[in-house]
């Protein structure tokens, strides 16, 4: 099997080349850049190509991939909110995921968040390097005995309510299938889960049932001096509206690691640019809020767990096995 791999990282290669002696029988090509119409006439002659979340799997990507014989779309991440599936379903296009690469290294990745933007970390940081010692800023507040709120309790959220439920916090969580392991957790609707809570954190798929599912609606429900968390998928959050409450000081802090604006910005070097009329921007301007660069994932256990995944797959699909792994 010939596989055309996308949007192609230093640490992408190198992950996926260790792995690549223990399956003799596929070869990769890598590209910089991202799968687009544009790029998607690259993979003619290839058996499949491997995406990720800023790809563009839309109809025209998808019809394309068709008519230059290509059926089989790896996704090196747990996502597919960019999959046209109707089309891909209709084309006999194959999509298969990594859905459980590392949950633990996102969940970790939500309380960092969490924690450094309750202490003031990102500020702490500069000072100091400034010899500014002073403690003027930097006050939070104590997460033991406090309420969380976990949005979603698959693989993920699981692990989140774990962490919280380890700091001696009062756990609540919000989703439609309930995880019987929890037995610490509470289970609430999501109006009760938005007042209860002193810490939100998301850790839902992006559906249409959910998009914007932080509004200006659901953050009146918030308690004031609620801390946010979203390292799931920046549409779960309408920027504006948080942008709004964040300004009506409804928020104590907010940490991001996935925002609406994050498409052309997921890991690349924008430094040299000016962000105009950039929403991403003025959510920087705020002393409360941290973003980070779409990084929950990225440990080295995560990178085994998803170069080794998605090879499986591709095996899976050669030998014509099928697979949980499926969207």
């Amino acid at each position: 099997m010939k596989i055309l791999f996308y949007d192609t990282k230093s640490y992408d290669r190198e992950s996926f080349c260790r792995q690549l002696s223990d399956f003799p029988d596929i070869e990769i090509d890598y590209l910089k850049g991202d799968l687009s119409p544009r790029s998607a006439v690259i993979a003619k002659g290839y058996d499949a190509v491997c995406a990720f979340v800023s790809s563009d799997l839309g109809t025209q990507t998808l019809e394309l991939l068709d008519s230059y014989g290509v059926h089989l779309v790896l996704m090196r991440c747990a996502g597919f909110n960019n999959v046209d599936l109707k089309t891909a379903a209709r084309l006999g296009i194959r999509i298969l995921r990594v859905p459980g690469y590392s949950p633990e290294a996102v969940a970790e990745h939500a309380m960092a968040l969490a924690l450094s933007a309750n202490r003031h970390i990102h500020k702490s940081y500069v000072k100091v390097r400034e010899n500014d010692f002073s403690l003027g800023g930097l006050m939070g507040i104590n997460f033991y005995k406090k309420t969380a709120g976990i949005v979603g309790t698959g693989k993920i959220g699981t692990a989140m309510a774990r962490i919280c439920h380890g700091f001696g916090m009062e756990v609540l969580a919000h989703d439609i299938y309930q995880n019987p392991s929890l037995g610490f957790v509470k289970y609430v609707p999501l109006d009760e889960l938005l007042a209860r809570s002193d810490l939100i954190s998301l850790h839902c798929p992006l559906t249409e049932e959910n998009y914007h599912l932080i509004s200006r609606k659901t953050i009146q429900k918030m308690k004031d001096g609620v801390i946010l968390v979203n390292t799931s998928r920046g549409g779960l959050v309408n920027t504006e509206d948080l942008i709004e409450g964040i300004r009506a000081k409804k928020f104590f802090a907010v940490g991001l690691d996935v925002y609406e604006e994050e498409t052309a910005n997921v890991f690349e070097d924008r430094s040299n640019e000016i962000l105009e009329n950039s929403a991403t921007a003025r959510l920087l301007s705020f002393p409360n809020v941290i973003i980070t660069s779409h990084q929950g994932f990225f440990t080295k256990e995560a990178l085994a767990a998803i170069s080794r995944t998605t090879l499986e797959n591709a095996r899976a699909y050669m030998e014509g096995r099928a697979t949980p792994n499926e969207v």
